[in-house]
């Protein structure tokens, strides 16, 4: 047996996150246009080729949850994420010894260097999409757009007061998207500092924006009907599934029932 497969701790449950994104301003987050088009919006949504209806893609969550929670830990950034010519700097581990101390790379994963070994990340966050009354109140909307609407933008040159005007497509205010994040514990020790700071960086999503052109108005949003529940495992076995109100209440639930987990 190799030293990875040695390493490894049994899965002891999965904490189950979930509830609805509520949005507050219209949101937008970007796809690629794969035509020029005369007339077509300059920016538009990302949309599920099948519905064609807009979603939440899970990467977005998750990489401004990472965001937020490593400027609260004050961690450097040190890993060029981007290109040379468009340099995306994060924080990230390149030794998995070191990411299993790191209360960021714990959670969101590293991809070690110079044979440092990676470290998978104990969050999923899936993709969110739309609730079923949103879907229908979004139908019933004429805007021109299926389930979204036009928002102009403009630019002015500082010099010479020339306008660029340009068309962004986003999703409505009011639109609400069903989420759900999964945290795999592994181990008892880092449990509450790992839903803490789960809870801490869902928080600060709240205070801050999602998407694109936040400091514009765009993406404030807000967490509704937020449940924790608990899925216990023992001998690869799943053993029951609780709810709870909070993460301290997990918490509670595996340490005071260590036996059953």
């Amino acid at each position: 047996m190799s030293e990875t497969r040695q390493n490894e701790k049994p899965i002891l449950g999965k904490v189950i996150i979930s509830g609805i994104l509520h949005c507050e301003t219209g949101l937008h987050i970007g796809a690629s246009k794969e035509n020029l088009e005369i007339g077509a919006i300059d920016s538009p949504v990302v949309r599920d080729p099948i519905t064609r209806e807009p979603y939440i893609p899970g990467s977005s969550l998750k990489g401004k949850m990472r965001s937020l929670l490593e400027k609260v830990l004050a961690l450097s950034p040190n890993r060029n994420g981007g290109t040379q010519r468009n340099p995306i700097w994060r924080h990230e581990c390149d030794m998995k010894e070191e990411a299993k101390k790191c209360k960021l790379c714990r959670l969101f994963g590293s991809t070690g260097k110079s044979g440092g070994g990676n470290w998978p990340a104990r969050l999923i966050v899936r993709d969110a999409f739309l609730t079923d009354n949103s879907r229908e109140n979004l139908q019933e909307i004429d805007t021109g757009l299926l389930y979204t609407e036009w928002k102009w933008e403009n630019s002015l040159d500082r010099v010479t007061a020339a306008a660029n005007p340009r068309q962004l497509e986003r999703v409505p205010r009011g639109t609400e998207f069903r989420f759900e994040i999964v945290y795999t514990v592994e181990d008892l020790d880092d449990l509450n500092e790992d839903l803490e700071n789960i809870d801490t960086a869902l928080k600060l999503l709240e205070m801050d924006y999602l998407g694109g052109h936040g400091s514009r108005g765009y993406g404030q949003i807000k967490l509704r009907d937020l449940k924790w529940q608990i899925v216990t495992i023992k001998n690869g076995e799943i053993k029951g599934s609780l709810e709870k109100e909070n993460f301290k209440e997990i918490i509670n639930t595996l340490k005071t029932e260590d036996n059953n987990v």
